[in-house]
């Protein structure tokens, strides 16, 4: 029999198999490609911040578009900060902020790096790089805006409540909406502070400073 150009005789049974890109992923797949466990996977499909269907036996199956688009905000996710000795973490908060406006942002990193208390700061500029952040490892203190690109706040904190890697997290809005505003638009759950702008910088003090103790 005569090859072909590849070296494969024409004809052959054994002509290569073309590479098919799979279009789905396993909610396991999911969370290995994301690094948040198989439980926030299922979550953030509930939420529809992935999209997904179930098989014919009953197993879920997630979009891989879905999850491409959220790996393309993984360059402002910040990375986990490693784990403290017992007694560093006594005198350490961390604290993600959650802000889509850059001078704000700066704002709060100039103000914090002169708080009395020692804290570990990161900073998003959007809801769906704070579930990102928060799904690898929940901060002490969540400060968040609530009128976001993407993925706005109200959306974020509907999911967080139901987080289990938010369970220990203290949550803080601080929010250019007045209270009528985000009346209509909430509600914001129960626990979570309301703070207005300009940014209380006093009162986040105080509350980061009641979390240590």
């Amino acid at each position: 029999m005569i090859p072909d150009h590849d070296g494969y005789p024409k004809n052959s049974r054994f002509m290569p198999t073309p590479h098919i890109e799979k279009t789905f992923c396993t909610t396991r797949e999911a969370a290995a490609l994301l690094g948040v466990s198989i439980g926030t996977v299922q979550l953030w499909v509930e939420s529809d911040l992935l999209q997904a269907w179930k098989t014919a036996g009953g197993h879920r199956r997630v979009m891989r578009e879905s999850v491409d688009r959220l790996l393309h905000k993984t360059a402002q996710v910040p990375k986990p900060q490693p784990k403290s000795s017992s007694a560093d973490k006594e005198q350490r908060l961390s604290v993600l902020v959650v802000e889509d406006d850059p001078s704000l942002l700066r704002l709060y990193q100039a103000k914090m790096a002169h708080w009395p208390i020692k804290i570990d700061l990161a900073t998003v500029d959007n809801a769906v790089s704070a579930l990102l952040a928060i799904g690898r490892r929940g901060p002490d203190l969540l400060i968040a805006d609530l009128n976001m690109p993407f993925t706005n706040g109200f959306e974020m904190l509907r999911v967080l409540a139901q987080a289990p890697e938010a369970a220990h997290t203290t949550i803080v809005v601080v929010s250019g909406l007045d209270s009528a505003e985000i009346a209509r638009r909430g509600p914001v759950p129960s626990g979570v502070e309301v703070l207005h702008k300009p940014v209380p910088f006093d009162r986040l003090l105080a509350i980061a400073t009641s979390i240590l103790k």
